[in-house]
């Protein structure tokens, strides 16, 4: 079947928009949290009266503003010792940069729960100890891998650069280089002043929104800019579009000029940036989307499927794992075995995959194969419990190819094991729950690629 997805249809905006959604959960945010600061950001760039170029980086970069933010997940969740999802979510609220009360209380609430009290105490007086440079780090590794997300799919500088200095405040107290005034972009500043817009609406009313970007004027804001967008106070439709179930499509509408669609080739680029993203969430699991992308392409060509199907593989298998920016890292990285509580929140990654990758136009199927990596064909797998009949040959593939990669890289719990037992065990899930078919094609395929490999080095040792 031909898809809208390989045809080259589909718009930029419309892939962007969606696979934002994944951002807000590893933020920490309500879904659509992007999304809804891009309305509010392209409602300050009409006050402003933007260039039709600078409306453009900036509607990108306000949609990716957040794609560097699993690059210092399992870091911050090292440091405070618990889920740093919730840190995330909470730090939103902090004026992280004021001694307050409530920043005391945002540690006790986040940092090593459910430990001894001295240990606790003596963690949180080391992260006090050590906050400037925890923040550098921290929000160092995020703003520059943001950035470069942003360069990967092939967007402009401008807003490569309005990402990286997302965090950076008017009075020079930001990170990560502490620039003041006018040496933060434009594009930034405006970027950060409509999340914290967004953040603070959700939570507690647009006037408490208001309230917060006036107080932080002059220190996190450009005066003259909130001024500008303390003149949304009274342009009540705004914050009702705000709260709408169809803001994303009004988003879309709002891209500036015409429509930029994107050819397979920048799909294909966005496919590997955000795998680059789901990967970085873990050390456990930096290079795993891309290796069930090629244990899959492996399979596929063994099974000699079009070159259609094959991409569509490739671009499920990239992204089959974008729900799991979901699940915090103190579950991802735990060396022991899972509680029931934890493991219901595991088991709903693949469920969030499909949830996002399917609001892409065309993406319906691809979407529903992504999401049936954890399902078996005896109907025991999740989060739905498919059967055999109900499982398509992509799915079966995609489902091999997380096992094989799985069982071969290094996990909390155990190092990652040698080929021979990966195949071992496979064999014993098939057929009942693995496909026969797709693990015999994918131990073929491995052999021909190792065989080669040693008549290339035999070749150059003669």
């Amino acid at each position: 079947m031909e898809h809208s997805e390989l045809t080259g249809s589909i718009r930029l905006s419309d892939v962007v928009s969606a696979l934002s959604v994944a951002l807000d959960l590893t933020e920490g945010q309500p879904m659509g949290h992007a999304i809804r600061s891009c309305l509010l950001g392209m409602r300050i760039a009409d006050e402003l009266s933007l260039s039709p170029q600078d409306r453009t980086d900036l509607y990108y970069g306000l949609l990716l503003k957040d794609s560097g933010c699993s690059t210092n997940s399992a870091r911050l969740h090292q440091i405070i010792g618990s889920d740093e999802i919730a840190a995330k979510r909470e730090i939103k609220l902090e004026d992280w940069n004021k001694v307050e009360l409530s920043g005391a209380r945002y540690l006790w609430r986040n940092v090593l729960p459910g430990a001894p009290l001295p240990q606790r105490l003596k963690r949180m007086w080391r992260i006090a100890l050590d906050q400037r440079r925890n923040n550098a780090e921290l929000i160092g590794a995020r703003c520059e891998r943001g950035a470069e997300i942003a360069r990967k799919i092939g967007l402009g500088e401008s807003t490569a650069e309005a990402i990286r200095s997302l965090d950076e405040h008017w009075d020079g107290t930001g990170y990560p280089e502490g620039r003041a005034g006018r040496e933060i972009p434009h594009l930034a500043q405006i970027i950060n002043l409509s999340q914290t817009l967004e953040v603070f609406s959700a939570a507690s009313g647009p006037a408490r929104a208001i309230h917060v970007i006036s107080e932080r004027g002059g220190r996190w804001f450009d005066p003259a800019l909130v001024r500008v967008a303390r003149s949304l106070a009274e342009d009540d439709k705004i914050w009702q579009r705000l709260r709408s179930s169809n803001v994303r499509l009004e988003v879309l509408q709002m891209e500036p000029g015409v429509a930029v669609p994107a050819s397979p080739e920048r799909i294909d680029s966005i496919c590997e940036a955000f795998a680059q993203v789901i990967d970085a969430k873990s050390p456990y699991t930096f290079n795993h989307s891309v290796g069930v992308a090629g244990a899959a392409v492996a399979i596929s060509q063994a099974m000699t499927l079009s070159p259609a199907m094959l991409t569509m593989i490739r671009r499920a298998a990239l992204l089959h794992d974008i729900g799991k920016l979901s699940v915090s890292n103190a579950i991802l990285e735990k060396p022991g075995k899972l509680n029931d509580a934890e493991w219901k929140v595991m088991r709903l990654h693949p469920a969030y995959t499909r949830l996002i990758l399917r609001e892409i136009s065309g993406f319906d199927h691809l979407a529903f194969v992504a999401a049936a990596h954890h399902e078996r064909l005896d109907g025991k797998g999740y989060p739905e419990g498919l059967t055999a009949e109900q499982m398509p040959l992509a799915a079966r593939i995609i489902a091999v190819a997380d096992v094989y990669q799985a069982l071969s890289e290094n996990r909390p719990y155990r190092e990652g094991l040698p080929l021979d037992v990966v195949f071992g065990m496979m064999d014993q899930d098939a057929p009942h729950k693995l496909d026969r078919a797709c693990v015999d094609a994918l131990r073929s395929a491995i052999a021909f690629v190792s065989t080669q490999k040693l008549l290339t080095k035999a070749a150059g040792a003669r």
